[in-house]
């Protein structure tokens, strides 16, 4: 069982922005080939931190408003969010050991 949590446009501001917890959002895309192998890695990552921290997906086919928004212009992206704000991001394929150090800098 996966611990991601799929957020939309609609569904941003209350999973994203308003948590209580560091939030990593990964803006991804099926035509995608690096965002097909990062996506295990970032399944793992919200195993590990499952109820420290949340881990969602935005797909930015389907959320473009979201995704102009963070001006995000290449894919992957991994956006870190503390407090409702963005406060660190890395794009393309990362190791899940840098992704972890990001989150735990924000628990």
């Amino acid at each position: 069982m996966s611990n991601e949590i799929i957020v939309t446009d609609a569904t941003f501001e209350q999973e994203v922005l308003k948590a209580d917890q560091p939030v990593l959002v990964d803006f991804w895309a099926s035509w995608c080939g690096p965002c097909m192998l990062l996506g295990p890695v970032i399944e793992e990552v919200a195993n590990d931190f499952a109820g420290k921290a949340k881990v969602c997906k935005l797909n930015t086919d389907e959320n473009e408003q979201t995704a102009a928004q963070y001006r995000i212009n290449a894919i992957p992206a991994l956006l870190f969010f503390k407090g409702g704000q963005l406060v660190d991001q890395s794009i393309g394929v990362v190791s899940k050991k840098a992704i972890a150090e990001k989150l735990n800098k924000l628990l």
